[in-house]
């Protein structure tokens, strides 16, 4: 047998381990069942309704932003090193640069045209990024929350998958899909809910926790891979991030092993109420913020994609009506696209409402 033949015969032999293995540890998982992952608080997936496709096919709201949104290059905040040990670049929709106690964490990257499995049709971008990937700082962990298509972009990943070292956080299964898009094996952990693990390197560590959502990138696949929210976890400072989810039974129980939390970013967009099981959108998301404490607000998941029936901005609009009304204690931080952020620094984060910079309305 020539050498080639063999390298060949040895890298499908460890790639057959590799997926015995990783299905071995879905099976173990107690909400894998006859080969799906399920929600335990819910046991159904998005209902698709008539009335509900209707509303696609003939929308009454202006879902696309009437002008283009205000953005700020990132490459200026990020040159000088984080006052306070926390800071942010929301980079659009679910992607963020998070800083946390000296760990660069990259979250859903996307940075595809489309959120679509097709360059010819799908959701398309209202702006463009505020930063090539090839601009980014170094960095240490990059998370894959789930692999819907507004998450996990696979060109994305490929260029990452070359251009940076940083290990690959994602849920049970979603490796498969990294490794298929050029990541190193040894480069992906994957997590169940309540596992947590370490990024290299670094003083900080990543748990799994559960979310309410379902997954899948065709219609053969679906909840066949785990979806997840997170918690980021240094010796100073911890952040939540909801990656998708409808409402979660267990965010008392988040805030009670992983809490307090010095930042919280919610998907608060993509919301209707034939969903209403598995998108949080703004309202649910006021509820979901004081379930796990309260504190500093970033909402995410919205401003990039159209992929719903609401109005561009009418989930920040919520936010910042119910928090105007007092009946939320909800220190919202709401920055531009890019727009770098202290989130403990009161001098950068403005938690005054009167001072909020309501940058939405001048797109309107």
């Amino acid at each position: 047998m020539s050498r080639a033949s063999l390298e060949r015969e040895t890298t499908a032999a460890l790639s057959h381990e590799r997926a015995y293995a990783r299905r071995a540890r879905m099976e173990r998982a107690p909400h894998f069942i006859e080969g799906r992952f399920v929600n335990p608080a819910v046991l159904s997936s998005p209902r698709v309704e008539f009335g509900v496709l209707r509303e696609f096919f003939a929308p009454r709201v202006s879902r696309r932003p009437p002008a283009a949104l205000p953005m700020i290059s990132p490459l200026d905040g990020w040159r000088d090193p984080p006052r306070t040990g926390l800071r942010t670049a929301w980079l659009g929709h679910s992607t963020v640069l998070l800083e946390i106690d000296g760990a660069r964490i990259l979250t859903d990257p996307v940075w595809a045209d489309r959120a679509s499995p097709t360059r010819l049709a799908g959701p398309k971008r209202f702006h463009e990024p505020p930063v090539a990937i090839a601009s980014l700082p170094p960095l240490d962990a990059i998370l894959v929350s789930h692999d819907h298509y507004d998450h996990l972009d696979a060109a994305a990943v490929r260029l990452l998958a070359t251009t940076s070292q940083a290990r690959f956080f994602t849920a049970l299964g979603v490796g498969a899909r990294l490794e298929g898009f050029g990541v190193p094996h040894d480069r992906i952990t994957e997590l169940d809910w309540w596992e947590e693990a370490p990024i290299p390197g670094t003083d900080v560590a990543i748990a799994a926790t559960p979310a309410q959502h379902f997954s899948g990138r065709g219609p053969f696949d679906r909840n066949t891979t785990l979806w997840a929210s997170y918690v980021f976890r240094g010796p100073r400072h911890r952040v939540f991030f909801s990656g998708d989810t409808g409402p979660e039974p267990t965010l008392p129980l988040i805030r009670k092993r992983f809490g307090p939390f010095d930042l919280i970013l919610l998907e608060v967009g993509a919301f209707h109420p034939a969903w209403g099981d598995i998108h949080l959108g703004p309202w649910q998301a006021m509820e979901a913020h004081r379930a796990l404490g309260g504190g500093p607000f970033l909402p995410v998941h919205w401003s990039t994609f159209d992929l719903a029936l609401h109005t561009w901005d009418e989930p920040i609009v919520v936010l910042e009506e119910g928090a105007r009304d007092g009946k939320f204690d909800l220190p919202l931080v709401a920055p531009r696209i890019g727009e770098v952020r202290d989130v403990l620094d009161p001098d950068d984060i403005r938690r005054s409402l009167a001072r909020l910079d309501a940058w939405w309305r001048e797109v309107r």
